[in-house]
């Protein structure tokens, strides 16, 4: 018989879960001396309890940390989870794939896509031990492990924190895996090395309990100005490494870090520089108080409204940041960007050599001797098998050490000149590709259908489809990023891309078709630019035959030097559609016809 001294919540029956939680609290607090009115209420920023939304008002029922001994119940059973504990297991990283598969997905916690070979090596054997072996790299520098049984989501957990790596936080309301420049430490190129920030944060967001309850998912990325990019301005947070060469009496000279907010590309939406500089011993207490002002200021009653950006739409940056310093016992320096160049009175522009896919190859390294070494993944896809043989790799020939990058493939670090050959050919003969690739380098694709329920196509299937087709029939001269996404989500960050592809279906006479939206001219950094759409619903062989003639008019008609994405933008979305659907005409007269005009009004402009 319950003796709570309440039966329900906001209007709500407790469910026999919450019910036996209660009691063990109240039974707990009885032994301590207290009663039910001594607890003073858990405060909602001043939102009442009717107006917060379903999940919210999951984790105030229980507190998702606290659900871990129904994470072991539903495992002893070997159950799927119900409803609510579907969304708390996401603070384990576990994510249950339902309706497409009846099993979990786990997400793991890799601070700047850093681990070493015997955390790989563990890694490849939980996969192997416990799942199907099917492993994904994420754009986000991480892991996920797919298909494992309800039976064993407990041992995945435990098996890899027992080599120092989490999966704590890795979904829903929290701080995602952190991204670093993934050439940190060991590019010759960089302003410093942003390792060491990225894993302070990371170690105190994993110790810090409010940082586990914001209002929705939360991107953070550093770069510190290497070679590879971790495109930081499509993150809630982007902090960039810039060299302050004219200091005033305020501003040192040195490297300092520019802060930029509210980037989420399925929104499209980059993030905007805040309007300061900041010292690298300030970095960690800024970055902290910007994520309390989320947590305190987010839109709790709304999802669609819960994310940084929105928050940014009814708030300047001015008053981000005044709130912000409410919570530090400093003032930040204000240097304003100047439009046109992106830099303050006080900055040098910080220029990098031009490489095609720097993720991809062999790269010398600030420490003489020593070389990294880029490795192609089909489509971010790996075996346990590879894996184990990666860490022998990194073990024999490096330090150690590998690195995931945002592109979905990984860097083999620390490898010794003599050495390069000897790797090439080990990769090689497990099946992997270290060479730079105009088109295969430069292809990410999201999860696809086949285990996630809101895409609307087999991204990963159609990428390496895609791609074969064209490598058959092309050579191209310039880098190209092709990104798939399956769903508006836009996992795959389709609006970033040269060419980016969102998932769609259309109707045929037995039923639907996958097909795709095509965008061009996407970019991230210092040539960011959305892609704009210039095509609708092409299924999957229209597609191939429409991206050779967008390709092989690009390879016809650019200018000296030109990118894709600088062609693209010679020309409005309506000149391009029809310069890329003319399957009847040479794509010199195609380009002649209707670039013409546009050419004359430019220069009449």
């Amino acid at each position: 018989m319950s003796t709570l001294p309440f039966k329900e919540v906001a209007g709500e029956p407790l469910n026999t879960e919450q019910t036996l939680y209660l009691e063990g609290l109240f039974a707990g607090m009885e032994n301590r001396g207290l009663r039910f009115g001594d607890v003073e209420a858990m405060p909602v920023g001043g939102v009442d309890e009717d107006d917060l939304t379903v999940e919210e008002r999951i984790k105030n029922a229980l507190h998702p940390l606290d659900a871990h001994h129904l994470l072991l119940e539903h495992a002893r059973e070997n159950k799927p989870p119900e409803k609510d504990n579907i969304f708390r297991f996401k603070w384990n990283g576990l994510f249950f794939l339902a309706p497409n598969k009846e099993a979990f997905m786990a997400r793991l916690r890799i601070p700047g896509g850093q681990l070493q070979g015997f955390q790989l090596r563990e890694i490849a054997r939980v996969a192997r031990d416990l799942t199907t072996g099917y492993v994904q790299i994420t754009t986000r520098a991480n892991f996920q492990i797919r298909l494992i049984e309800p039976k064993h989501a407990p041992g995945v957990v435990r098996r890899v924190q027992s080599v120092g790596l989490h999966t704590c936080g890795a979904g829903a309301d929290n701080i995602r895996n952190i991204t670093a420049s993934p050439t940190a430490g060991i590019d010759p190129h960089e302003l410093i090395d942003v390792s060491p920030f990225c894993h302070e944060l990371a170690n105190h967001i994993l110790q810090t309990r409010e940082f586990y309850n914001l209002p929705r998912k939360f991107n953070i990325a550093f770069d510190g100005g290497g070679r590879v990019s971790v495109a930081e301005n499509t993150n809630d947070i982007g902090v960039r490494a810039v060299k302050v060469v004219k200091p005033t009496g305020e501003i040192e000279p040195g490297v300092h870090f520019r802060i930029a907010l509210g980037g989420a590309t399925g929104l499209k939406s980059f993030a905007n520089d805040l309007g300061v500089l900041v010292r690298p011993e300030q970095l960690t207490d800024v970055l902290c108080a910007i994520i309390r002002v989320y947590i305190a200021r987010g839109d709790r009653t709304n999802r669609k409204r819960a994310r940084l950006k929105h928050l940014l739409e009814n708030w300047s940056l001015d008053e981000y940041l005044a709130e912000t310093e409410q919570l530090l016992d400093f003032k930040l320096t204000r240097a304003p960007q100047y439009p046109d160049t992106g830099l303050s009175d006080f900055e040098e522009d910080h220029v990098l050599p031009k490489t095609p896919h720097p993720q991809h190859g062999v790269f010398a390294q600030k420490q003489d001797g020593l070389s990294y070494l880029g490795v192609a993944l089909p489509i971010g896809q790996i075996t346990p098998e590879q894996m184990l043989q990666i860490a022998d790799l990194a073990e024999e020939f490096g330090n150690g050490e590998v690195r995931l990058t945002i592109w979905q493939n990984f860097l083999l670090p620390n490898i010794r000149s003599e050495a390069i050959e000897t790797v090439k050919a080990r990769l090689e003969a497990i099946g992997l590709d270290w060479r730079q690739s105009n088109l295969r380098s430069g292809v990410v694709a999201c999860t696809g259908n086949a285990y996630c329920k809101f895409a609307m196509a087999d991204t990963k299937g159609n990428a390496q489809s895609i791609v074969d087709f064209l490598d058959a029939r092309l050579i191209l001269d310039q880098p190209i990023n092709i990104h798939l996404t399956g769903c508006p989500h836009s996992c795959a960050q389709h609006y970033m891309g040269d060419i980016g592809l969102l998932a769609t279906s259309v109707k045929t006479g037995t039923g639907t078709e996958e097909a795709y939206h095509v965008f061009v001219g996407g970019g991230f950094g210092k040539t960011r630019a959305l892609g704009r759409q210039i095509a609708k619903s092409l299924p999957l062989e229209k597609l191939k035959l429409h991206l050779e003639r967008m390709l092989r008019t690009f390879q016809d008609q650019k200018q000296t030097g030109e990118t894709f994405q600088q062609f693209t933008q010679r020309h409005d979305e309506h000149a391009l559609a029809k310069l890329f659907d003319r399957e009847g005409q040479t794509a010199a007269k195609a380009v002649a016809t209707l670039s013409a005009p546009l050419d004359r009004q430019l220069k009449a402009e």
